[in-house]
């Protein structure tokens, strides 16, 4: 819910964020001026959400096979990612690109990047095991 019950605008981003996120400056301003509830099939729909299942046990099971995926790779690049994809959200593409040169050439340094290398090169071998944060 976007407008407060208490008569105070959202102030924690959610009016800065949004309109970026679903990409509809009439759907954002419809929520936040009626604070209606947004459904599941509309939420993902709108790009909240990048999908819908159908019940409680079958979303555990999918958020965990993807947790277990984001867990097996280098938590380097995971974290970059991250970290890029909201400096992203936030600058023009060509600020993104600029910051991303940046952050990769300090990234050569990781051993996850020899390790992920080697296992790119043997194919055959154990999967990689790479650093903790």
């Amino acid at each position: 819910m976007i407008v407060s019950i208490f008569g105070l605008a959202a102030d924690v981003g959610t009016l800065q964020r949004l309109p970026k996120v679903i990409g509809s400056d009439s759907l954002v301003r419809e929520l936040a001026y009626t604070a209606r509830k947004m459904f599941a099939d509309e939420a993902a729909q709108a790009g909240l959400v990048s999908r819908v299942l159908s019940d409680k046990e079958i979303m555990l099971k999918v958020a965990l096979e993807i947790a277990s995926a984001i867990a097996d790779k280098s938590p380097v690049a995971v974290q970059g990612s991250k970290h890029n994809l909201n400096y992203a959200r936030d600058h023009s593409i060509e600020e993104g690109l600029n910051y991303m040169v940046i952050w990769n050439a300090a990234m050569l340094q990781s051993e996850d990047l020899r390790v992920a290398a080697m296992a790119s090169m043997d194919r055959k071998g154990p999967p990689p095991s790479f650093s903790k944060l």
